[in-house]
């Protein structure tokens, strides 16, 4: 199976420990689960601004006083 070296810092180490026993992990697991956690994070980000921009007429009909509409504030950013 491969493996990495990773090498870390007394501080960084000592920060990544911390980080581990917080989450009742072992240092291997914590740091095997970290890429994979922000791969998922990236994920639920890249879906939820799709989300939003899919919704963005209905949340400026809903709420036509709280943010500037949609094409209005694309103008805006073209322009400037």
């Amino acid at each position: 199976m491969p493996s990495l070296n990773i090498t870390f810092t007394d501080e960084e180490l000592e920060a990544v420990r911390a980080a581990a026993a917080a989450e009742g992990k072992s240092l291997k697991q914590f740091v095997h689960d970290l890429p994979l956690r922000e791969q998922q994070r990236l994920q639920f980000v890249r879906y939820a601004v799709s989300w939003g921009e899919t919704h963005q007429n209905e949340f400026d009909d809903a709420f036509p006083d709280e943010a500037p509409p949609a094409a209005r504030h694309q103008q805006g950013a073209d322009a400037a």
